[in-house]
């Protein structure tokens, strides 16, 4: 059984790693080459592909965008997902439970069903066809997992200490951001990456709501049009994919060991 359950393990990184490896290689590599060697590194290598996407997509201005929504929606889902989490955590009554279980409501309405009522809120704040109503828009999807995961790791943290720092003369203010916050790190910094790789590959809302001005889309949305201006260069297509792929990665690879830690702490409470 352990030799066993080592192949699945090692079957199943490879079927992860192989549409990855065929991605990067053909993004270096020709049509000729990519058709006839798919999975040789070394065969019919161009160097122009990168070079061609950013031109021809204007994937520069759009991963600048791309950015701009993504750090303001994952700022804005933390500033309010963390103090509603910090007042459920703390909070035992019917009504805390009542809001805690109409956070959860979330869950069970789909993306699409809240596109025309969207456009249309979008279009009487004045905010239709810009970048800020979408960071205002989508943390509100992101709330219900933010805060239910926020308020169950504040849960965890003991009462001693919050008696402890009270007796102290700390307010819920200070309590917040000295005594919950620091214990909670793992957890919110699990929060963060998810939101951000959520908003990141965000792609049917920034469609329609930021429109088809070249200076406001986003890169997600730069992407397609990349497919049909070289619907035959699948190299120039596929080095589109990797440049957009490049900063999820870097962020992922610098907190994959505390996002680790998170889930084996929260385990460990269990």
């Amino acid at each position: 059984m352990k030799y066993l359950a080592h192949f699945g393990v090692w079957g199943y990184v490879v079927l992860l790693l192989v549409p990855v490896y065929y991605l990067v290689i053909s993004a270096f590599k020709s049509n000729t080459a990519i058709l006839n060697s798919p999975f040789n590194p070394f065969s019919g290598l161009v160097l122009s592909n990168f070079g061609t996407a950013m031109s021809d997509a204007g994937l520069g201005p759009a991963l600048v965008n791309q950015a701009y929504l993504t750090v303001g929606a994952s700022v804005l889902t933390l500033v309010l997902a963390v103090p509603a989490a910090f007042a459920l955590a703390r909070s035992n009554g019917r009504t805390a439970a009542l809001i805690e279980r109409t956070f959860a409501l979330g869950f069970l309405v789909p993306g699409f069903a809240a596109l025309v009522p969207t456009v249309l809120l979008a279009i009487w704040m004045g905010l239709f066809h810009t970048r800020e109503f979408m960071i205002i828009f989508l943390p509100a999807g992101a709330l219900p997992l933010s805060v239910i995961l926020l308020t169950q790791a504040m849960r965890t943290v003991p009462k001693e200490l919050e008696e402890s720092a009270v007796l102290d003369g700390a307010g819920s203010l200070r309590l917040m951001r000295s005594v919950y916050f620091p214990l909670v790190m793992p957890t919110l910094i699990v929060v963060a990456v998810l939101n951000f790789l959520g908003f990141w590959n965000e792609y049917f809302f920034s469609l329609v709501i930021i429109g088809p001005d070249k200076a406001l889309r986003t890169a997600q949305v730069a992407l397609p049009t990349l497919s049909m201006a070289q619907s035959a260069h699948y190299g120039v297509l596929a080095a589109g994919i990797v440049v957009t792929l490049i900063p999820v990665y870097v962020l992922y690879t610098f907190f994959a060991n505390k996002m680790e830690g998170a889930v084996l702490a929260g385990a460990l409470k269990g």
